[in-house]
């Protein structure tokens, strides 16, 4: 899963693959397959304060590796944003790797617009046993420790095996290394009843072998940490999730305006089975 804070046209995605059955893909332990999915971004709603007139892009997402390897994720978010007196182009690109054994995570993010940089975050994770301790090496030199979190691919994880359960509601500390990458957020995970895509099931087509396969629907909910009452989340995202881990028929919420992002391309990466 992933989550962002927020050039070709807008980002050059992967070519489509002719998938083999469901049954044949790989995948270790945890379930989750390798793959390279690219969404169409389009602005769904904009509040007049948000000062959005139009808004549309590209996003694509990698997620490679093993269960013995460990987890990289490669994720670029690029909209081109209407003011109504101007349009700017907003570039988000992140690298992360996750070890599920060791409970290290490393990150990079780097944010352009227009082309020019406006900030590089760089730094690692691990579990120290009291909770997690990070350090940042980009833009300054800084330790931070926090509460006990889950990293991303955890979480997500986590979401599957509450579905699979019948648990609908849940909630979790989640460190994923974005904005400033030295807080964690407080992620509540709504998932319903398993589903089977419907005829009019708008990027099902997309998901190639998994055109029929079943899906949750899901939302999360990300809070800051020292939230409390009837406090807005920071940020909402509902997409549908397969078992192996793939989403689509995405809705971010960022409050002052709303995207949709619809699958368009799927590639099922090959990956070496673990020993």
């Amino acid at each position: 899963m992933f989550r962002s804070s927020l050039a070709a046209v807008l980002v050059s995605g992967a070519s489509f693959a002719v998938l083999p059955a469901p049954s044949a893909f790989a995948a270790g332990p945890s379930g989750l397959i390798a793959h390279r999915a690219v969404y169409d971004l389009e602005l769904k709603d904009a509040s007049d304060r948000s000062g959005i007139s139009g808004m549309y892009g590209r996003m694509v997402y990698e997620f490679d590796g093993s269960d013995c390897t460990g987890f990289t994720t490669n994720f670029r978010f690029v909209t081109q944003i209407d003011t109504g007196d101007s349009t700017r182009l907003s570039d988000q690109q992140t690298t992360t790797f996750e070890d599920l054994t060791k409970r290290i995570f490393r990150f990079e993010t780097k944010s352009f617009t227009d082309e020019q940089l406006d900030k590089d975050v760089r730094g690692a994770a691990e579990d120290d046993q009291k909770g997690v301790k990070v350090e940042l090496t980009q833009p300054a030199t800084k330790e931070v420790d926090l509460a006990e979190s889950r990293f991303p691919t955890e979480h997500m994880l986590d979401i599957i095996q509450n579905a699979k359960i019948g648990k609908n509601f849940f909630e979790a500390r989640v460190f994923d290394g974005s904005d400033d990458g030295d807080k964690s957020l407080v992620a509540t995970t709504v998932v319903g009843k398993q589903e089977t895509p419907a005829a009019d099931d708008a990027d099902a087509d997309k998901a190639g072998a998994f055109a029929k396969t079943p899906f949750w629907p899901v939302t999360v909910a990300y809070f800051n940490e020292k939230s409390s009452g009837d406090a807005m989340p920071v940020y909402r995202m509902s997409f549908k999730l397969y078992e192996n881990g793939i989403t689509r028929d995405l809705t971010m919420d960022y409050g002052d305006f709303v995207l949709t992002g619809k699958l368009s391309k799927l590639e099922v990466l090959d990956t070496k089975a673990c020993k």
